[in-house]
């Protein structure tokens, strides 16, 4: 398998090894095993070594994997479509918040779309854990906005600590949030720990589960009638609705807006389904070993969509919708958008435009894999998702 990704360069790889190490002493230094949600943390967010925290390419043809508002300004365009009516039954002090900014290009394209639509939030916030991409997405902004608009730009350490009115949006931000993996065996259920095998290489361990993990196991189990196999293995977020409670803070009035890849419920943990959905993505390569090169590759795990609904109406909001990401685009004007962009477009672009729609919409490529699910509070979401409505299957 390794064979068939691309070798990192000599800089890359030291700077895998000083992650690694820094990971076999932790395990060391706490008996022997570490929780694979802690494994997946420090290999994302470690300070200076982690994924996300350190300076190499992310996004686009040069990093390791490409988004949807990466890919052109039609996606982003489109869910302005959908997030302008909120922002205008809000009135002019509501705020949006953006949970991790990617390269800045959803902020970039968000703005100018609003602003033609007339509905500005009082103040853009990015919520970004990673010093080097706040700063990659400052220059950018600054670079592509007009001072006016520039100027509705922050970045923030944590969520709105006030009580405020507006939209909170993630695209592709659950996936990364790190993951407890659990095992059943013997009637019992086990966390997955990352262990030292003879070598000093990582393996698979288990450890007997706290009870919350035991308690959010037995859920899904009673929710699914009937227990996991023997050896069956995948993972869960029992911490989601504390998270969403957290990245909603004094969230008053408003909409919460997350578009992911996963599944509902009963499709995540299918009998067949029985390692999980943890993987690895470098350089546009997905693979299982996630292991490999730590910091260098990014590590997700698909959403479980059922319980993503469960946590937002558990923290007091009403499920406004549910669908496909081809859907959702559609219903929310991507043919009107598209329309507008190939008529100032030469050939090329026009080519390029279309192949981006592709890109999105077809359930080969995006179009059904990724999904949008939305949260409202005495606002009006719905409307942002009458086409394809897929809540039936939660």
């Amino acid at each position: 398998m390794h064979s068939s990704l691309p070798t990192p360069d000599t800089d890359a790889l030291a700077h895998s090894d000083e992650l690694a190490a820094a990971l076999r002493a932790e395990i060391l230094a706490n008996g022997g095993a570490m929780p694979f949600a802690r494994f997946m943390e420090l290999s994302l967010y470690a300070p200076g070594l982690g994924y996300y925290s350190a300076g190499s390419s992310k996004f686009g043809e040069a990093g390791d994997f490409t988004t949807a508002p990466e890919m052109g300004p039609l996606f982003t365009a489109t869910l302005a479509n959908a997030i302008a009516p909120v922002m205008q039954q809000l009135g002019p002090q509501a705020r949006f918040l953006e949970l991790g900014g990617g390269s800045g290009a959803f902020a970039e394209i968000l703005l100018k779309r609003m602003l033609e639509l007339d509905a500005l939030p009082e103040r853009y916030a990015i919520l970004e854990p990673s010093a080097d991409l706040r700063e990659r997405q400052r220059e950018r902004l600054q670079r592509a906005l007009v001072p006016p608009l520039f100027a509705l730009v922050e970045w923030l350490d944590g969520p709105f600590d006030d009580d405020w009115d507006g939209v909170v949006f993630a695209n592709e931000v659950i996936d990364a949030l790190p993951t407890p993996r659990f095992l059943a065996r013997d009637g019992m259920v086990y966390e997955e720990t990352v262990e030292l095998d003879a070598d000093g290489a990582f393996m698979r361990g288990a450890q007997p589960a706290d009870a919350m993990l035991t308690a959010a196991v037995r859920h899904l189990e009673r929710y699914r009638e009937k227990p996991f196999a023997d050896g069956y293995r995948s993972e869960l977020l029992p911490h989601l609705p504390y998270w969403i409670q957290a990245v909603a803070g004094g969230l008053k009035r408003g909409a919460m807006l997350f578009v992911d890849y996963g599944y509902p419920r009963n499709e995540f943990y299918r009998d067949d389904r029985d390692d999980g959905t943890v993987r690895a993505f470098y350089r546009h390569h997905v693979h299982n070993d996630v292991f490999l090169w730590p910091g260098l590759q990014d590590l997700t795990a698909s959403v479980d969509f059922t319980a993503l609904a469960e946590a937002g109406t558990h923290a007091g909001f009403e499920l406004a919708g549910y669908c496909s990401q081809s859907s959702f685009l559609l219903g929310n004007g991507l043919d009107g958008l598209l329309a507008l962009a190939e008529g100032r477009a030469d050939e090329i672009g026009k080519v390029r435009l279309r192949d981006q729609v592709k890109k999105l919409t077809l359930p080969s490529e995006m179009g059904e894999r990724f999904q949008v699910m939305g949260f409202q509070r005495d606002v009006d979401l719905e409307p942002a998702f009458a086409l394809g409505d897929l809540t039936w299957r939660l």
